[in-house]
């Protein structure tokens, strides 16, 4: 069967999330990284299973895997970038809040599809790079980005400095929005999905298979997309601000950056923009 890239993706994710789906609950030996980070037997096997598909499907390009490293030709600049299990510490624990990603980095840097699969849920969420939708029994649905909930999700995967606590303990946070703490891909899916208002992270998300699915669904969703200061994406400060609409955005970054010159940190980036003009920035990726 030919796929075209999105489909690709959508395959690839399927696949990984099967094998994290099958092998749920189960005794799972681990293999530890540094910082206390591990992988576990599922991570590993769900890759491989992504992998197989990959090469099937797309034998000319080059991925680059979180637990396999680099592989393939890179002749032609496609890189595929693959998180085959973005939730490890809650899958160990047996908590379902996971997340497969597999995305498609052109050599402009731009993502041109992208797919996140929920093993549980039975979801997948895809993007080709104009639109996005999520797979629910084989049939594609689209999806409505909304700040109704007012629920916006904080990265406090380590290493992290001051800033999300600040943000989290501000008064203007607390009385405007409900704080939720899930570092997993899911959280960048709510938003798309209507789900969540916003999410936050610190840190680089530049080339990172963590972000780049996710942000791909949510930017071809119509949410609005930029740096953690409200610059494109990529640029300045590092770190990524994703919100369900322009509104959510603008109040959430004055809280960012007060929060940011309250730890001592300039407010604001040369490369800094307006949300609407940094919507539209090339997507890319870091970590979960």
């Amino acid at each position: 069967m030919s796929f075209n890239d999105h489909e690709t993706a959508i395959a690839a994710a399927e696949a990984g999330a099967a094998v994290v789906r099958s092998r749920y609950g189960t005794a799972l030996g681990r293999v530890d990284k540094t910082g206390g980070d591990f992988a576990t037997e599922a991570d590993i096997a769900a890759e491989q299973a992504i992998l197989a598909a990959l090469r099937t499907h797309r034998p000319g390009d080059a991925i680059t895997g979180e637990e396999s490293g680099s592989s393939g030709d890179t002749g032609n600049g496609r890189r595929w970038l693959v998180d085959p299990l973005c939730g490890t510490l809650n899958y160990a624990v047996r908590n379902p809040l996971v997340a497969v990603n597999v995305a498609l980095r052109l050599p402009s840097g731009e993502i041109s599809a992208a797919a996140a699969a929920d093993p549980f849920s039975g979801e997948t969420f895809w993007s080709n790079g104009h639109h996005a939708g999520v797979r629910r029994d084989g049939r594609d649905h689209p999806l409505h980005p909304s700040p109704e909930s007012t629920l916006v999700d904080v990265n406090l995967d380590p290493p992290f400095d001051s800033h999300p606590a600040l943000l989290l303990s501000a008064p203007g946070f607390t009385g405007t929005f409900r704080p939720r703490v899930l570092s997993t891909t899911l959280a960048l899916l709510w938003v798309a999905s209507g789900q969540r208002a916003a999410y936050v992270t610190y840190g680089s998300v530049r080339d990172s298979v963590h972000f780049a699915a996710g942000t791909a669904v949510c930017r071809a969703a119509g949410c609005v997309v930029t740096g953690v200061l409200g610059q494109p994406l990529h640029t300045g400060a590092e770190g990524l601000l994703v919100a369900a609409d322009t509104a959510t955005h603008a109040a959430l970054l004055t809280l960012i950056r007060d929060s940011w010159s309250s730890a001592g940190a300039p407010s604001s980036s040369p490369a800094d923009s307006s949300p609407a003009s940094s919507s539209v920035a090339s997507s890319s990726a870091g970590p979960s």
